[in-house]
């Protein structure tokens, strides 16, 4: 490493400490720092280390959390950027609170869609696993050809990185690689919560694709009958799913079962990714139903906050696919419960809001619902869609303001909270929560 090198890592290593010590906390200010006095910091952290990164629109941080767990299963020295900061300086922030390199060292990065071009060549990965592209942020990026775009062009930069790859969609099997490849995917059917599939046009010829498995969105067993593209063969894949409960599912891989104490079918995805991170580094399955089986939360995702007598259980969205894989999780709540919904258009979470119209909120209605609270600002946009999808008036709160959000959860009829949150709304309630000491 060189002086200038020394110098930027020890300055960033100290402000992270201070940061960490006296505040809440700075998981990109560091690294900015530390870049600002070597451009070249990256390459020369990365060096000493196999690097995975894990990019797509959604379930990035959950999968990066399990792969972590999974491979610190057979390796001592295995770093992550833990509090999601995905973009370069968020990843050098990971490097710098790592502790002295070893040998076997692994790092599993998740890293942001248009952040790839800016840190693949530094990183130099071993592996990519792609999870999935939905329309997200198209104001950003265009469309999800132009997201895959960026996922191709960073594997390509890098021909020797091993692709691991959600093979149930079809945008991944769609471009040539120069890379070895590996898929996962569903080999069984499962409930989708009664929602319908829309047509998904063939990658290769534009006619629409036929399924014989299905799970949500456009993925599954898919083929084209005008031109032969398929679904390419995997080398790992769920055979079943054996429960689907609002705090955990049950499945197998591999004809291996597993419990995962995040509930869903869109997690059970993400834990087919990590799984088939961690077979590509021979852990054993054994040690992964181990690593599943720590329920450790990743905030925002699922996470369970206790406010007051409340018990809430917060999810981060930001797009139409994700957004209803979390209104099927809610569907399996058994109890009486208060929705909290919190909209920011901010350009962290999107500014075009139009993606509303396109989710299920109409699948709650039948839900033994006590209370809406609206709130974010976009409190109207959100209040308007719920009343759009048929919830009565008299039970909807448009709070507004975070403190208002905050009173009106204290005040909430019932014990069981489901909230979601565009991201900076997600952040912004959880700070208020934390300043009030229910989030340590």
């Amino acid at each position: 490493m060189t002086i200038k090198s020394t110098i930027a890592k020890n300055v960033g290593k100290t402000l992270s400490y201070f940061l960490t010590r006296y505040t809440n906390g700075g998981s990109s200010l560091p690294g900015k720092v530390a870049l600002s006095i070597d451009k070249n910091l990256l390459k020369n952290l990365a060096a000493s280390y196999d690097v995975v990164v894990v990019t797509g629109t959604n379930g990035k941080t959950l999968t990066t959390t399990l792969t972590t767990s999974v491979l610190s299963k057979k390796y001592n020295n295995v770093i992550t950027n833990k509090a999601g900061s995905n973009m370069k300086q968020g990843i050098v922030g990971a490097f710098l609170n790592a502790p002295r390199v070893t040998k076997d060292a692994i790092a599993v990065l998740e890293v942001d869609e248009g952040s790839l071009k800016n840190v693949v060549e530094e990183l130099q990965p071993k592996v990519f696993l792609h999870t999935n592209i939905f329309a997200d942020q198209l104001d950003r990026y265009g469309s999800i050809e132009k997201i895959y775009e960026l996922l191709t062009d960073a594997a390509n930069s890098t021909p020797d990185a091993t692709v691991i790859a959600n093979g149930d969609l079809p945008l991944f099997n769609s471009v040539a690689l120069p890379n070895s490849r590996k898929f996962f995917g569903f080999d069984t059917n499962v409930d989708t919560g009664n929602q319908s599939k829309a047509d998904t046009a063939c990658p290769n010829c534009g006619h629409d694709l036929e399924y014989t498995i299905y799970t949500y969105a456009n993925l599954g067993d898919y083929s084209c009958s005008s031109c032969g593209y398929k679904r390419p063969e995997l080398d790992h894949r769920v055979t079943s799913v054996k429960e689907l409960d609002v705090t955990h599912s049950t499945f197998t891989i591999d004809h291996h079962t597993y419990t995962l104490h995040n509930a869903g079918i869109y997690n059970i995805y993400n834990a087919l990714a990590a799984y088939s991170v961690g077979r590509h580094f021979d852990v054993p399955k054994e040690d992964i139903v181990d690593a599943f089986n720590v329920n450790e939360r990743v905030f925002g995702r699922q996470e369970v906050i206790v406010a007051y007598d409340k018990k809430i259980v917060l999810n981060v969205v930001k797009n139409p696919v994700g957004l209803d894989q979390v209104l099927n999780l809610i569907k399996l709540e058994k109890e009486p419960f208060t929705f909290v919904s919190l909209l920011n258009n901010r350009p962290a979470d999107g500014v075009d809001l139009s993606w509303l119209a396109d989710t299920n909120f109409e699948s709650l209605t039948d839900l033994d619902i006590k209370q809406i609270i609206t709130g974010g600002i976009a409190v109207d946009k959100m209040t308007d869609r719920l009343l759009t999808a048929g919830f009565d008036s008299s039970i909807l709160y448009s709070a507004g303001t975070l403190e208002n959000v905050v009173e009106a959860i204290e005040k909430a009829p019932t014990t069981k909270i489901h909230m979601i949150a565009t991201y900076t709304a997600m952040l912004e309630i959880r700070k208020a929560l934390i300043e009030k000491g229910h989030i340590k």
